[in-house]
C-alpha cells in the first residue's frame, strides 16, 4: 500500500470514529451542548460590543447568562463523552459474553445512555434485540428526559445521579 493510500485510509477511519462519536453515541448531548455554545458565543459578543461602546450594566448582565450557557455546553458535551465511554464498555461485555437483555437495565433511565447502548447493539449485531428490550421496559422515541426528572427537577443535582451520569459502570 503506498502512503497515499495509508493517508486516505486513516483519514476515512477518522471520519467514521468521529461521525460515530458526534451523531450515532451520543446525539442529544453534543445537539445541546453545541447549541449552548454557540448561544454563549453570541451572547459574549453582544456582552463586549455593549462593554465597548460604555453601557457596563447591559454588558454585565448579557455576561452572566453566557457563561452560563457556556458552562452548560461544557457539562452537555462533558456528558457526551461519558456516552462514548459507556459505548465502549458495553460494547465489550457484548462481544465477551454475547447480547443479554440484563446489561441494559443500568442505561435503560436515560435517553442518552439508551443511545449509547443502541450503537453499541448495533455494532455488535444485536440492536433489534436492544430495541425490543427498551421497548417492553416502556421505552419510546420521545422519553428524552432521565426517569424521575420530571417529578423532580432538581434530581440533576443529585449527587447519584451525578455518579451514574458521569461514572458509567461504578458502583
Amino acid at each position: 500500500m503506498r502512503p497515499h493510500d495509508q493517508d486516505s485510509c486513516r483519514l476515512r477511519a477518522l471520519a467514521r470514529a468521529a461521525r460515530r462519536y458526534l451523531f450515532c453515541v451520543a446525539p442529544l448531548p453534543h445537539a445541546t451542548g453545541s447549541l449552548s455554545v454557540i448561544l454563549g458565543a453570541g451572547l459574549t459578543h453582544f456582552s463586549m460590543e455593549l462593554l465597548a461602546q460604555g453601557a457596563l450594566a447591559a454588558g454585565l448582565c448579557l455576561a452572566l447568562p453566557a457563561s452560563g450557557w457556556f458552562g452548560l455546553g461544557l457539562l452537555c458535551l462533558a456528558d457526551g463523552y461519558c456516552r462514548y465511554r459507556e459505548y465502549r464498555r458495553l460494547k465489550r461485555m457484548i462481544c465477551r459474553w454475547g447480547f443479554h437483555p440484563r446489561l441494559l437495565l443500568p442505561v435503560a433511565a436515560s435517553r442518552c445512555q439508551r443511545d449509547a447502548a443502541l450503537a453499541a447493539a448495533s455494532e455488535t449485531g444485536h440492536l433489534p434485540l436492544a430495541r425490543a428490550q427498551f421497548r417492553e421496559l416502556g421505552y419510546r422515541w420521545y422519553h428524552l428526559l432521565p426517569d424521575g426528572s420530571v417529578d423532580n427537577p432538581l434530581r440533576f443535582f443529585d449527587p447519584e445521579f451525578l455518579r451514574v451520569t458521569f461514572l458509567p459502570g461504578k458502583g
